[in-house]
Order: C-alpha cells, then sequence, then structure tokens
C-alpha cells in the first residue's frame, strides 16, 4: 500500500520499519506528532514495512489511516536496512529526503529548527547532531559532535575538513533529493551500508550547511541492533569499504581526502574487531588479517598522519599484520582499565576507563566518529 502524494512537501522523512514493535509509535510520533499545521504541511512520511514480523505493519496502516501526509510502503520480503531505505526513496516527493530509523526518535522542536534552515540556506546536504540515548534514560553527546560547531551558511569540505569525522552515518543527514540523484547515490545491500553512502555525500557537496542543535536520538543498545550483535556479518564492513574506495578513485581527486578516510577506516576497522559484541573471539584473528590486507591495499602513496598512543601503536601493529602482538596489546590495556577505578583517588564509585569512541581525546573522537549506526 502506497498512499498518493497530494502535494509536493519539502522534506520526506524515510522510515525503514522491521522488528520495532515496541519503538515505533514513538518514532512516528516525534516525527508527527504536535507538528503545527503550517509545519504539517511541507512534511511527508514515508514509513517502509521491511516484511516486519511483528505487528509493525499493522501499526502503521493504522497510523497512516486519515494522515494524508503518512506513506506506507509494504515489502513482501524482508531486505535489510539498505534496501528498505531505497524503496521508500523511489517513491518520496519531498526536495529533501531524510532518513529516519524507527527505533530512535526526534526530540520536540527538530522539524520546525531543520525547515527553517533548509529555507534559509538551501544546502546540498544539513547535518544535524544528536545524543546518544541509553535504557538507563542517560544521554550521551557524541565524540564527534564538537565538530559541527562554528559553522554559518553554508561552506565546502575543503574549507571545513574536519567534517568528514562526523559520525557517518545517514540519519545525521538531510539531503537535497536532486543532489542525490545527481550522484547516483543508493544504498548497497549488507551491514555497515551508510560507509559507502555518507562519505561521498560530503566529498560531492558544494553546499554544506550545519545545524548545531540536538535533532536525533540515536538508541543504544537495543536487543537486535547491528552494534550490539555478534555475527560474521560484520566482515560486510569490508566490502563497503570497498565500494566506498571504488568511488573515491572515480570521483575524489584530492590526496588528502582519500588520507583522512584511510586513517578513519582503520580507526573503524580497530572499533569493530576490539569489540566483543560484535566479532565472536573464533573469528577475531581472521578479521584481524583482513584489516591489514585493506591497510596494505589502500595505504596512500604519500603516507598518512597515525594517531598517537594506543591508537597509533594498534595503527602500526595493523601494517605489520602482528596480530600476536595486537591480542598481548588489548589484553594490557584491558586489565589496566580494570585496575583503573581502584587505583585513582577520588574517582567517582562505579567509574571505570574511557571506553573507545565515547572519550575526550583525539582517537577517541575518530573512534567514536568511526561508529556506524544500526547497519
Amino acid at each position: 500500500m502506497v498512499n498518493e502524494p497530494t502535494r509536493s512537501p519539502l522534506l520526506s522523512i524515510v522510515v525503514p520499519v522491521h522488528g520495532v514493535e515496541a519503538y515505533l509509535y514513538q518514532c512516528l510520533e516525534s516525527v508527527l506528532g504536535g507538528l503545527p499545521a503550517g509545519v504539517a504541511d511541507e512534511v511527508e512520511l514515508v514509513a517502509v514495512d521491511d516484511a516486519s514480523p511483528d505487528r509493525c505493519g499493522e501499526m502503521l496502516r493504522s497510523y497512516a489511516a486519515g494522515r494524508p501526509q503518512v506513506r506506507v510502503v509494504e515489502l513482501t520480503r524482508n531486505v535489510g536496512l539498505g534496501l528498505a531505505r531505497n524503496a521508500g526513496l523511489e517513491v518520496a516527493t519531498g526536495r529533501y529526503v531524510w532518513f529516519v530509523d524507527s527505533d530512535d526518535w526526534l526530540p520536540p522542536g527538530t522539524l520546525p529548527a531543520v525547515l527553517g534552515r533548509l529555507r534559509r540556506d538551501e544546502p546540498d546536504v544539513l547535518l544535524v547532531d544528536h545524543l546518544r540515548m541509553h535504557e538507563t534514560g542517560r544521554a550521551e553527546v557524541d565524540a564527534s559532535s564538537h565538530l559541527l560547531h562554528g559553522v554559518d551558511g553554508c561552506v565546502r569540505l575543503a574549507d571545513r575538513p574536519e567534517l568528514l569525522r562526523v559520525q557517518h552515518t545517514a540519519w545525521n543527514k538531510v539531503v537535497r533529493r536532486a543532489f542525490l540523484d545527481e550522484l547516483g547515490l543508493r544504498f548497497h545491500p549488507g551491514w555497515y551500508e551508510d560507509i559507502p553512502f555518507s562519505h561521498p555525500l560530503l566529498i560531492g557537496a558544494d553546499r554544506i550547511a550545519v545545524l548545531d542543535r540536538v535533532c536525533y536520538h540515536y538508541r543504544q543498545g537495543r536487543l537486535g541492533a547491528i552494534t550490539s550483535t555478534r555475527s560474521g556479518r560484520h566482515f560486510d564492513a569490508f566490502v563497503q569499504y570497498e565500494r566506498l574506495q571504488e568511488w573515491m578513485r572515480r570521483h575524489a581527486t584530492e590526496e588528502w581526502i582519500r588520507t583522512d578516510l584511510f586513517g578513519l577506516m582503520i580507526n573503524h576497522y580497530l572499533v569493530v574487531v576490539g569489540n566483543d559484541g560484535r566479532v565472536h573471539p573464533r573469528l577475531r584473528r581472521g578479521f584481524f588479517r583482513r584489516v591489514a590486507a585493506h591497510y596494505r591495499r589502500y595505504l596512500p602513496s604519500g603516507g598518512y598522519s597515525r594517531p598517537g598512543g594506543v591508537a597509533g601503536l594498534k595503527h602500526r601493529l595493523v601494517a605489520r599484520d602482528s596480530y600476536v602482538a595486537y591480542t598481548t596489546l588489548r589484553r594490557a590495556h584491558r586489565i589496566a582499565g580494570a585496575l583503573r577505578p581502584a587505583a585513582t583517588v577520588g574517582e567517582p564509585a562505579g567509574a571505570g576507563p574511557t571506553p573507545p569512541g565515547h572519550g575526550g581525546t583525539p582517537e577517541a573522537a575518530e573512534q567514536g566518529s568511526a561508529l556506524a549506526g544500526k547497519g
């Protein structure tokens, strides 16, 4: 079922849906609930039922009844997050498109702020800030959020190269539809589908705007999210980075872009291989070997700037394909982290070492921006 559009909205919000019955209503209401009439007229919500096994399809049909701005696409088989987004994009009619995950939600006041910035700046890409929301209710600032400060009007990536290190997800970017079509970008199947989609948007854009405001609440720790799932499908990251590298070979002529993305790629791999919740110990050696192979394959001819500290040491071990040394370093680092709270005078009870991707150091910021979303 796809409701026929009754107007041409400024913004289409595409929401792929699968197995999120407990969170779906919160997501939908955060988009359309309580919007002033003038704002609601500028927004279209395209929800894609990706053959959800629970009551999500029924909930979507019920929610769309009597709401002309809601359109439901029903898929007959489960295709995954990326291809479900593509299906929604095919029927979206807005001048801009925003991909919102169905277990996340928008804070109050987001859409008027986003629409206002789109009208004011008319960007190719609008970057927005987010908070990581834990099941305990704790809200956590992302390690890359500070990179969004101080951008007024529209810039190119060459003007603000640090924007390349903002978390590379689809949901923190509102994209002009015609620009998306000009680049010919669509999502690929598999996990980590944001990798070959998100970076090209920033590289190809002539007009990047930033809304330095929390416009997205990113749910953490949900059962079934890939960042919380042990699976061999985390090896999909290698295929997605190969797609990105091929795109850059054809489109990214600036050497600094290839150099910066190489470092971010290795950081991302190290986040994944070091996470017990993603890569099973039996698969870790094979994953590390693949990282080392990509290091050799894509190392820029002029080298690159390695991070400092432990992160830089891990880069060196990858360059040498030294898995035994890597596991020794990883074990020592974890032991030191476990001992730290007891050894630190005056530290609050329960505090511990800063986990990768959540700290204040440059290395942690880069690792935090490397953490992909739910796919």
